[in-house]
């Protein structure tokens, strides 16, 4: 008999290489491209919801060593205005979600919560107030509460300053101070699900992953889905 006999692969072979690729790009892409993250408060009403669940592109910020790189790659520098998701300052393990206001070498100041970058005003159509502003006969230029004036700060080199949209309730720079850039994860994208969750079962559900939390989105995942805010893209 001449010739060798091709070597065939036995199915169990194939179907456990098929697996283990699967694991390596699904380990891969959780690890460098995309992460899915979870609205659980409401420092970013109007524009993201409790229950509003993203897609984050961890790839385009990432860092890129040399020129060659940065051509060939798909990167892009941080922006004014963009939603990222970073690790809080004051706890690291923990991730926020913001709105980039103030870039490297910016003067910023908040006056009667209008925003001036380099003396600016800055035009945000996306900010939500739980009160509008004051106007100068009724309130003091003097105030020390951040939520009306703060700064003016200058931006140092590598950090930003964030800010969510809801500016009455958010725990955002004006509290922590400057985000370093190597905690910048990624941008968020779009929001693959949205889910209207009793604020007490969202709690519940975030802090423990709780039956209780997990039956109200088996139970209500029809009614409560909110369906409009699929596929919605983050601005």
């Amino acid at each position: 008999m001449t010739g060798e006999t091709p070597f065939a692969k036995s199915t169990i072979r194939e179907y456990f290489e098929s697996i283990v690729i699967a694991v390596i790009l699904a380990l891969f892409i959780r690890t460098f491209v995309v992460q899915a993250f979870k609205i659980p408060t409401g420092s970013m009403e109007n524009n993201l919801l409790i229950g509003d669940h993203l897609l984050v592109n961890k790839f385009i910020f990432g860092p890129s060593a040399t020129g060659l790189e940065r051509m060939l790659l798909p990167m892009a520098t941080i922006k004014r205005g963009d939603v990222i998701v970073f690790k809080y300052p004051e706890d690291p393990e923990r991730d926020f979600i913001k709105r980039v206001i103030g870039l490297p070498g910016d003067t910023l100041e908040l006056r009667q919560k209008k925003i001036y970058i380099n003396g600016t005003p800055l035009d945000e159509p996306y900010v939500h107030f739980l009160e509008p502003p004051h106007s100068g006969n009724e309130h003091e230029i003097t105030s020390l509460d951040v939520r009306e004036n703060y700064g003016p700060v200058t931006v140092p080199p590598d950090q930003y300053f964030a800010m969510g949209d809801n500016r009455d309730n958010s725990q955002d720079s004006r509290y922590w101070g400057f985000l370093r850039r190597d905690y910048v994860k990624g941008k968020a994208l779009v929001i693959y699900w949205s889910f209207e969750s009793d604020r007490e079962d969202y709690q519940e559900e975030t802090a423990g992953e709780t039956l209780r939390g997990l039956g109200s989105v088996f139970a209500h995942f029809f009614t409560r889905t909110r369906w409009d805010r699929m596929l919605q893209q983050i601005r």
